[in-house]
């Protein structure tokens, strides 16, 4: 039996801690040839520690971790090299490759001393022909060329990985693993590196791969396409990771059931706790201002009654003090409060505006100051605009969607319709004192780094919708939110009757707000004055 039926990886009553703090517990799961894990959850749950402690680089405070089969582990964040690592694009890929070349070269060896006709010889060829069988070592140069190709790797063996950036050591490593085909695959986020196209190979290696895959990833289409179970690090009620068996589609009804009976055991426990606070507190008013009986009751009778009143008093209290609070408060939805936007009201327009390749400078900054900048603040005129020529009009309860390459003017046009950026041509309006919020890639605002990523996504997000305004102008807002921020965010986003403009890449943006009307500036190629010929709403 090949070492691929019988390898798997398996974690029993992990706990993981950082900084002293406890960020899993109870984690129980087993990876199989065949399946591939989705971690899913918001930044700083533990995903990355997690597949640390799976991959046994990071001992665990509890629990235990088996592996059994080779191990191929693609890191969010990679080193360049250290002293004793591959140094060139080529050691590297040597390195990923070393199970599949080394068992090339013993078949070959073995192939050789079968000249010597002995039983030994044969032996040794037949184990070193199961091996190369079951790692399927042949096509592994033909699979490492096109996952190399396919994911816009680089290629030259030479290349110090020094001189690489983080993205193209990414993709390296990525490929190198993808061909290796090691029987236990980890992958920290591999999507964030990767173009339309290298998104389409890695989604085929994984449903071809016929190991287990432990996938951490924020990318919903690609767990959509490729997970057969998800792992959810999100919080629970019992504090316990929710893992559920088949796709995503069965992972969101379970998580939808578990967080609706977790808030309504806590709105009965909650309610519960508020009868027997006012039960008590009836009891001991009636005590304190002293008890009078009906007109005409005789004096044995209020005697005989005071101690009833302390009774029940005493009883409630100790009913109160018996109810335990056991219900955590499940996190709040990422909701939107109503604007009171009225639908079809104008609220902006932009006529015309363009932005040059200069960097751009601060709406209130005065025309003088800008003129005073000096000639080397004069755009290259043959250099294509920051902003290709553009007009549009918002009216209450309008949404676009804008989308288009790095580098095309997402970014810009927000600043632009946001007045956070003056345009070097045309104007942008704000009609009927309407109120604009900007939500920028990331929240730029001072305050204590306390919280993970996604906690402080959520609460700039929390305050921007507290302002109520009459347009909102998000720019990738889905950054470090988990599936279910997302969910939520775009559920909300669907019912303002505000105007909305998002710009992102988000594949689950492009996919759930794909009935929105489009901007692509990708597509809007500038003629010799700079204009992209853009006219929407």
């Amino acid at each position: 039996m090949s070492q691929r039926t019988t390898s798997h990886l398996r974690a029993r009553e992990l706990q993981l801690s950082r900084g002293g703090r406890v960020l899993l517990t109870g984690i129980d799961l087993t990876l199989v040839p065949g399946a591939v894990l989705a971690v899913v959850g918001e930044n700083g749950r533990g995903k990355t520690t997690l597949l640390d402690a799976l991959a046994g680089t990071l001992e665990p405070d509890a629990g235990t971790v088996e592996r059994h089969g080779a191990l191929g582990m693609v890191r969010q964040e990679l080193a360049t090299a250290d002293a004793d690592g591959p140094r060139t694009v080529g050691d590297l890929l040597d390195a990923l490759l070393a199970r599949p070349l080394a068992a090339l070269r013993e078949h070959d060896a073995a192939a050789d001393a079968l000249a010597d006709g002995t039983a030994e010889a044969a032996r040794r060829y037949d184990d070193a022909l199961a091996r190369v069988t079951a790692l399927d070592a042949w096509d592994a140069p033909r699979r490492l060329e096109v996952a190399l190709e396919e994911v816009g790797a680089v290629t030259d063996r030479d290349r110090e990985l020094t001189a690489l950036s983080v993205g193209q050591r990414y993709r390296v490593r990525l490929a190198g693993v993808i061909a290796a085909r090691d029987e236990i695959l980890l992958l920290d986020e591999p999507t964030n590196h990767l173009d339309a196209r290298g998104l389409a190979h890695l989604t085929r290696a994984l449903r071809e791969h016929p190991g287990a895959v432990a996938l951490v990833s924020h990318d919903r289409a690609l767990l959509e396409d490729v997970a057969t179970s998800v792992l959810d690090l999100d919080p629970t009620e019992d504090g316990r990771p929710l893992l559920v068996g088949g796709g995503l589609a069965d992972w969101e009804q379970a998580r939808r059931r578990a967080r609706t009976a977790w808030e309504e055991a806590y709105r009965a426990q909650q309610e519960e706790q508020r009868r027997l606070q006012e039960g008590a507190d009836a009891a001991r008013s009636r005590l304190s201002t002293g008890w009078r009986p009906d007109k005409g009751t005789g004096k044995h009778q209020r005697q005989s009654r005071a101690p009833g009143t302390v009774r029940a008093l005493n009883d409630r209290l100790a009913r109160l003090e018996e109810h335990r609070l056991d219900v955590p408060p499940p996190p709040p939805r990422l909701s939107l409060p109503d604007s009171g936007t009225s639908a079809g009201t104008p609220l902006l327009r932009a006529d015309g505006v363009r932005v040059d390749r200069a960097d751009g400078r601060r709406a209130d900054a005065s025309r003088a100051e800008a003129d005073s900048a000096g000639p080397d603040r004069t755009p290259d005129p043959s250099a294509p605009p920051r902003l290709p020529e553009t007009t549009l009009r918002l009216e209450g309860g309008d949404r676009l969607l804008v989308v288009g390459p790095n580098g095309a003017g997402k970014t810009t046009l927000l600043r632009v319709l946001a007045g956070d950026l003056a345009p070097d041509a045309g104007a942008v309006r704000v009609l009927g004192r309407a109120r604009l919020a900007l939500l920028a890639q990331e929240d730029e605002r001072q305050e204590p780094r306390r919280g993970s990523p996604g906690e402080r996504r959520r609460r700039a997000l929390s305050r921007l919708f507290s302002e109520r305004p009459d347009v909102l102008l998000l720019d990738e807002p889905t950054n470090h939110l988990g599936i279910s921020g997302v969910d939520d965010l775009l559920e909300a986003l669907e019912r303002t009757p505000s105007a909305v403009v998002v710009a992102s890449h988000d594949r689950t943006v492009l996919r759930r707000l794909g009935h929105w009307p489009r901007l692509d500036l990708g597509e809007a190629v500038p003629d010799a004055a700079g204009r992209a010929g853009v006219d929407t709403l």
